[in-house]
């Protein structure tokens, strides 16, 4: 395997820790011309209860010479994320699935969205799949260092990171949600404004918890949750009354607690509000990074992402949360 002797070495230092899941992954959600969202209080998971979506097969790109591209010259494609962010990326025991052994964590498996796409990609190019755990805030270093040649980890598409990588994509839209229980005083909002003086919090290092929450009035805001998993049992516990997170977090969380309740106010003037479209998109729209300058790679990951289209991504995630294991 591509690196696996630097992957063991550094992966005392670059390793997961599975209760790891940091800075503003999964922030993103559908552009304006996106189908109208799904009424606020759902009590399904909407996104994987959509009509049957035709997923184009694989194009065969096998034919294309990728051996100058840098990084993958061995044909071998090193992809780092967190691997502890259902329904994006998670760790499992086994390979059921279509999971992914992860390099620097013998004898576990990565599977979710990310592992999904990432192998889209390779057998598009007839590349072999390598997934490394990285923590969230080694996934730059990783990409710099050459440890990993691309980060898939749901991150968002914004200017800041936009300075320190390249990203290919958009891969995702996903919409900014509450979820509360269906026993709150808060599971009938309609708006952000039904939500005042409630207690919230949101995962650290995103935008749901520096941008969304302060909107609502007079909100509680909570310390922030470290990772994903910490922050819905903050509400599954009643430490708090709602938390803000995204879509596909939202419905993997409610398929495994039916007593969880998605309030989405997109599409609507009781949404959360951005300071322009331009501040919205760049906040909102999920990528793949690649180090600055590698614009073959860059290049050859939107060949294969722009097959697909916004309802063929939701019908793919839906397969994720549909095969999410209990975390």
């Amino acid at each position: 395997m591509k690196r696996r002797t630097i992957a063991l070495l550094l992966s005392a230092a670059l390793a997961l820790s599975l209760a790891a899941c940091g800075g503003d992954a999964g922030t993103s959600q559908p552009p304006a011309n996106s189908s109208e969202p799904p009424a606020s209080g759902s009590e399904a998971p909407v996104e994987s209860e959509a009509p049957a979506v035709k997923i184009p097969p694989v194009a065969d790109l096998t034919g294309v010479d990728t051996s100058s591209i840098p990084g993958v010259e061995d044909g071998v494609l090193t992809v780092g994320m967190e691997c502890a962010y259902a329904p994006y990326n998670w760790t499992q025991t086994d390979d059921s699935n279509g999971a992914v052994p992860i390099v620097n964590n013998p004898g576990s498996y990565a599977n979710g969205y990310d592992v999904m796409m990432a192998q889209r990609i390779c057998d598009a190019y007839g590349w072999e799949l390598e997934v490394m755990a990285l923590e969230w805030g080694g996934l730059t270093a990783g990409l710099q260092s050459g440890v990993i040649d691309v980060a898939i980890a749901g991150q968002s598409m914004t200017a800041d990171r936009l300075e320190e990588v390249d990203m290919a994509g958009p891969y995702y839209y996903a919409t900014i949600v509450c979820v509360t229980t269906k026993d709150s005083q808060y599971a009938s909002a309609t708006s952000i404004d039904d939500l005042s003086g409630g207690l919230c919090t949101a995962q650290s290092g995103t935008i749901w918890y520096t941008s969304c929450l302060p909107q609502i009035p007079d909100a509680q805001v909570q310390a922030p949750a470290d990772t994903a998993p910490a922050m819905i049992m903050a509400l599954e516990s009643g430490t708090v009354d709602f938390i803000c997170t995204d879509m596909p977090t939202a419905t993997a969380a409610m398929s495994k607690n039916g007593n969880l309740v998605i309030l989405n106010f997109s599409g609507t003037d009781g949404d959360f509000q951005f300071a322009s479209e331009e501040e919205r998109a760049e906040n909102v729209n999920i990528g793949m990074s690649v180090v600055k300058g590698n614009t073959q790679l860059l290049d050859a990951l939107n060949t294969v992402i722009s097959e697909l289209n916004e309802e063929q991504f939701n019908a793919i995630m839906a397969e994720a949360i549909a095969v999410q294991p209990e975390i």
